[in-house]
């Protein structure tokens, strides 16, 4: 006959210091949860006929508690070791911040800031003046407005400036951004009505031109960041847009997608990749243009608005400004990335254009180290190929950038097999497999973090 009076009850057990401790790094109630089914779990197991002392139950529901509540209260928002290669990773963070901006987001996020306080005045601020003169400085806009990503500066804009009436948009730029989200669905819930003009592969100016009537409110150019057509093809260039706006008086507006952004005196050195700064974008004449903080940038995430004070003012003062406003964390790491830009630091001390501009030289050297310490253990082996890491997060199609890699084996493992392995590490170390190999790619991993990598890994049971 099963025994259960050797399972103590919940008050005995809280008085034990392992759960104890428990409660104090985890609380009362959830403790409490946890123990009750752990010692569940015990009695059905006695129930099935396992034979268990006293001294069994306890250390099993001890163990078992402790392992209960460390899943529970594990975050499921992890760092991860991106050994991809892929800068911009959609999937793993996109852009990974500059050690001034996470300083500052600490510095403001612990106490009280002047998020909506004008402390030259003494009375209520405007959030929405936060980092504006770092943009206006950096992309030679009038004015500058900041909401939390770029779909939703893509449709504030819309909203404010054409609901009701006409935006013309060429056929072969009516993409779909990611996640589902296409330009025309972003377009209906704005309250714009679409006019597509042209086809997939050819759009005119004299396209343009013959679609604007009274009800045409703004002609939309969306950058083709994510996709690229070659081929027999055909687009106007922005100033001819420009002009043909300025000819009837219809506002000019583009969606950048990633926005590359150059720095107060030119470019900054970093690799121009294939898209435009936005400096060269607003210099052409553009009414309004929008793009994101965290791709190129390098920057938290955020949909950042440039163009003419008049219509940067009627997209700030649109309800939906409220609804997409961003709260001061990101205004903190955003004016501390854009400070980088502004001071001609950006190229060393902003990761992605750090990543942008390491060569395929760089990246060998800390590779063959890497190599060199797995094809010390016997259970590795290691060696260095050439390849190509991507720019990601829907940037320069199609532009891949030379690296050297580290093809990983390990002796009884089968490449599937390793990758979980690697993925399942804490922190995880995410590689990608080709040709049957598992594949590492040091341009995306800190040059801190190869010794731990190698630590990590030989390591590895």
């Amino acid at each position: 006959m099963a025994d259960f009076t050797v399972i103590p009850s919940i008050e005995q057990l809280r008085q034990r210091p392992a759960i104890r401790v428990l409660e104090a790094q985890f609380g009362a109630d959830a403790t409490v949860d946890a123990l009750r089914a752990t010692a569940a779990g015990v009695r059905r197991a006695i129930a099935d006929g396992e034979r268990l002392d006293a001294d069994a139950v306890v250390t099993r529901v001890e163990s078992d508690a402790a392992a209960r509540l460390g899943e529970t209260f594990r975050p499921s928002l992890a760092p991860v070791v991106n050994a991809t290669g892929v800068i911009i990773h959609t999937n793993l963070g996109r852009a990974p911040l500059a050690a001034a901006a996470i300083a500052r987001v600490a510095e403001i996020a612990r106490g009280y800031s002047s998020l909506e306080y004008d402390v030259a005045r003494g009375g209520r601020g405007r959030r929405d003046v936060h980092a504006e003169t770092l943009l206006r400085r950096l992309t030679g806009a009038e004015a500058a407005v900041v909401v939390n990503n770029n779909a939703a500066a893509t449709m504030i804009t819309l909203a404010a400036l054409a609901a009701g009436r006409e935006v013309i948009v060429s056929r072969g730029e009516l993409v779909e951004i990611g996640g589902g989200f296409r330009v025309p669905d972003v377009m209906a819930q704005s309250g714009a009505v679409l006019r597509e003009v042209g086809t997939t592969n050819k759009t005119r100016a004299s396209d343009y031109a013959a679609a604007i009537t009274d009800r045409t409110a703004l002609i939309l150019r969306v950058h083709p960041s994510n996709f690229r057509i070659e081929g027999f093809t055909e687009r106007p260039a922005l100033t001819n847009l420009v002009a043909l706006g300025e000819k009837f008086a219809i506002p000019i507006a583009e969606d950048l997608g990633s926005g590359y952004l150059g720095s107060d005196t030119g470019p900054t050195p970093v690799r121009r990749v294939s898209d435009p700064t936005v400096r060269e974008t607003v210099a052409a004449g553009i009414d309004v243009c929008c793009f994101s903080g965290d791709k190129l940038l390098g920057g938290p995430q955020a949909g950042i608005i440039v163009g003419r004070r008049p219509l940067i003012d009627r997209i700030r003062r649109h309800p939906l400004m409220r609804a997409l406003r961003v709260d001061k964390m990101t205004y903190a790491a955003l004016e501390a990335t854009l400070t980088e830009y502004a001071a001609g630091r950006a190229a060393v001390t902003v990761p992605v254009q750090r990543m942008l501009t390491l060569t395929a030289d760089e990246i060998r050297a800390r590779a063959l180290t890497l190599a060199a310490a797995l094809n010390a253990c016997a259970a590795w082996k290691a060696e260095i190929v050439d390849g190509a890491s991507a720019i990601g997060g829907g940037s320069a199609p199609g532009v891949e950038l030379p690296t050297s890699l580290i093809a990983i084996e390990k002796r009884g493992v089968t490449a599937a097999a390793l990758e979980e392995q690697l993925r399942r590490m804490v922190p995880a170390i995410i590689a990608r497999i080709e040709q049957d190999r598992v594949l590492l790619d040091l341009r995306t991993v800190p040059p801190g973090e190869d010794q731990p990598l190698a630590r990590a890994l030989t390591g590895l049971p």
